[in-house]
């Protein structure tokens, strides 16, 4: 039951972290925009230099990111009574996968696709690219890896945690 709770929390933190700033400023999720959506942007005057520092940040936020959630989440199973590496690493994955799935079902294809809100200047004839979903699948198949290493990190945390 407190897995559930905990999934429910989780959704709940992650859609008050990314739709505020989604709505307010939609060019500083650029990256997670579909390729043709990214490419009409990039040839926007207006956008060059914003574009060039989103690319060079992306990667780097993303790993500290894995680490950063990884110990948040090994001490959240953790304290949720995972003491073993595979535990762990259950609760982790379903968590991450949990909210891996709402993002894609919820956020990404329900409101992304469907909300005007989401669209950059200049790139507002484009409906087409924003209503495909298959840009979310990928995504959600590439978070599930993600989650998965995530997991893997926590996992081994919470091993060493319980060795010591």
């Amino acid at each position: 039951m407190i897995l559930v709770v905990e999934c429910i929390v989780a959704c709940v933190i992650f859609t008050l972290v990314i739709l505020p700033s989604l709505y307010k400023e939609p060019i500083k999720h650029i990256m997670s925009y579909p390729l043709a959506i990214r490419k009409r942007v990039e040839s926007l005057p207006q956008y060059k230099d914003i574009i060039q520092t989103k690319k060079k940040r992306h990667l780097t936020i993303k790993i500290i990111a894995i680490f950063v959630f990884a110990i948040i989440l090994a001490a959240v199973a953790y304290l949720s009574g995972a003491k073993s590496f595979s535990e762990a690493y259950l609760h982790v994955f379903t968590l991450f996968l949990v909210v891996n799935v709402y993002d894609m079902l919820v956020l990404d294809i329900g409101i992304f696709c469907h909300s005007k809100k989401t669209r950059i200047p200049g790139t507002e004839d484009m409906d087409k690219e924003y209503r495909s979903p298959l840009h979310h699948v990928r995504g959600a198949v590439i978070g599930t890896i993600i989650g998965a290493v995530v997991a893997l990190i926590a996992g081994g945390i919470v091993y060493f945690v319980s060795v010591l």
